[in-house]
């Protein structure tokens, strides 16, 4: 790399305070739970179905892993703007368990004033003593993997839950939590626009301030790729994917949900603090299998096994199965490509003034193309050092093809 651009990174990567060589410190913080009751079919992380009996000695790892990241600190807790719980399934925990990771979190961790505490849930898993013991612990999002509220489709999906328990989850869990958000797939084998949009108006009756959005993909390995494969799903044409993806913008726009990431729905004030860490790159911890942090131009990767993951840090007090070393133009490159994801789009002369070069000129070729064709617009003003590029309303549908423009 240009020893200059080292030099410029250590000047002007200034979000936050820069004690590790110029890139910011950390203030978000992901703890992967790996437990579920059963691992659907088309579900492609990193999760233990059926080992509870394994609990105990996960959270022994999760100990071991955040002292580890006191002590690189030399501090007495980790300080944090955003904590987010995901998996898996945190509540698939016993209440016992459950109270033991908040308390290992809390001993080892400070949330400043205001922090965002996220933890995720199924609707099958809520009730008021989960609540309380979520509550009492600071969390103040709820993230329920609802998915639909169709029997028929929740069933197709492998989902454990009803549309009546989905819905009861909400309402149960506002009385605890005031900031609700659900999860929902559209695109599932056989589903017609109808059905999905009855999902959208099911969701907008509900006491939620945010909705996420997802087409079914079908990845590698998982079940669901391999009954693709041999042609015993019926999958959803791409007129009706698209279909369903504009419907979910226009009843959700309607409802008074902000459209501000692609797959990302929001009333007003209830974006997620923590997902825009990620798509702006600020850097974050991360604990737990399959669990990737970015600290210091650094990106760690802890072994996706949750058994591997649990023995080498109980055996070595170290998971991690990739190391990188993120070059400043990658780090640019994902901010631009991540960013773009944003309905705001990003600010490329803001970019170049974190990396202390003209990164503008270098994705110049890349994205002119996109930008010629209506998929982009841009809007550069000098006199108030701004140079503005974001997805058009067409543009949304490509948002994958400009990524990965940017990143190549």
């Amino acid at each position: 790399m240009n020893t200059n651009r080292d030099l410029a990174s250590a000047r002007n990567l200034d979000v936050g305070n820069c004690p590790l060589g110029g890139w910011p410190v950390p203030r978000s913080m992901y703890v992967h739970v790996p437990f579920c009751r059963h691992r659907c079919g088309y579900c492609n992380f990193s999760v233990l179905a059926g080992r509870d009996e394994l609990q105990d000695r996960f959270l022994d790892a999760v100990e071991i892993e955040l002292d580890g990241i006191q002590q690189r600190l030399s501090q007495d807790s980790i300080p944090l703007d955003t904590l987010y719980l995901g998996g898996g399934t945190p509540t698939q925990l016993t209440s016992s368990r459950l109270r033991r990771l908040l308390a290992i979190l809390n001993q080892r961790t400070s949330l400043s004033t205001n922090a965002e505490f996220t933890c995720e849930a199924n609707p099958e898993d809520v009730d008021s003593e989960t609540l309380e013991i979520l509550r009492a612990a600071g969390v103040n999002r709820l993230s329920l993997g609802v998915q639909s509220f169709n029997d028929t489709k929740l069933k197709t999906l492998q989902r454990s839950h009803s549309g009546e328990q989905a819905i009861a989850a909400i309402e149960l869990a506002s009385q605890w939590i005031n900031n609700i958000s659900i999860d929902l797939i559209f695109a599932a084998p056989g589903e017609t626009l109808t059905q999905w949009q009855q999902d959208l108006r099911t969701a907008i009756e509900l006491p939620v301030q945010h909705v996420s959005t997802y087409s079914l993909t079908y990845e590698k390995g998982t079940e669901f790729w391999s009954r693709r494969r041999r042609g015993a799903l019926q999958v959803v044409s791409e007129d009706t994917d698209i279909a369903m993806y504009e419907s979910s913008r226009r009843m959700l726009s309607e409802a008074g949900y902000q459209h501000y990431e692609i797959s990302s729905f929001a009333k007003p004030g209830a974006r997620s603090r923590h997902n825009s860490v990620y798509w702006n790159g600020h850097g974050w911890y991360a604990i737990g299998p399959s669990a990737a942090c970015f600290v210091g131009g650094d990106r760690n990767v802890n072994h996706r096994s949750p058994t591997t993951y649990i023995k080498r840090m109980l055996q070595h007090g170290d998971a991690v199965a990739e190391r990188e070393r993120i070059p400043l133009d990658q780090h640019a490159r994902e901010i631009a490509a991540f960013g773009i994801r944003q309905i705001d789009g990003i600010d490329l002369f803001q970019i170049n003034e974190r990396v202390g070069y003209d990164f503008a000129a270098t994705i110049a070729t890349r994205i002119e193309p996109y930008l010629q064709n209506g998929v982009l617009v841009r809007r550069q003003d000098p006199a108030r050092r701004r140079d503005h590029i974001e997805l058009t309303e067409h543009g949304l549908l490509f948002a994958d093809a400009v990524e990965y423009a940017i990143l190549e």
